[in-house]
């Protein structure tokens, strides 16, 4: 059915609308800004997009480093344990 909607998101989000904005102030002369920041929006966008990558691969890591560094533990302790047991 070509009107259900499955979740996704579709359109302009809120930087693509703002960009859009800027351009059409830019191109009717009501901004006398350099271009660069009348697509500030999009650059920001994709610089905060890569930034929360780099952070959630940095808290993966810092996740499973924790998470070895147990199992190592937990397995130096079990292998104690069955010494004594002999």
């Amino acid at each position: 059915m070509p009107n259900e909607r499955n979740g996704g998101s579709a359109g302009v989000g809120f930087a693509g609308l703002l960009t859009i904005v800027f351009i059409v102030l830019k191109l009717l002369g009501k901004i006398d800004w350099p271009w660069l920041w009348v697509l500030s929006p999009t650059w920001v966008s994709v610089i905060l997009a890569v930034l929360g990558i780099i952070v959630t691969a940095f808290v993966i890591a810092w996740v499973e480093k924790k998470e070895r560094a147990q199992r190592q533990r937990d397995f130096e302790e079990q292998q104690r344990r069955l010494k004594g047991m002999r």
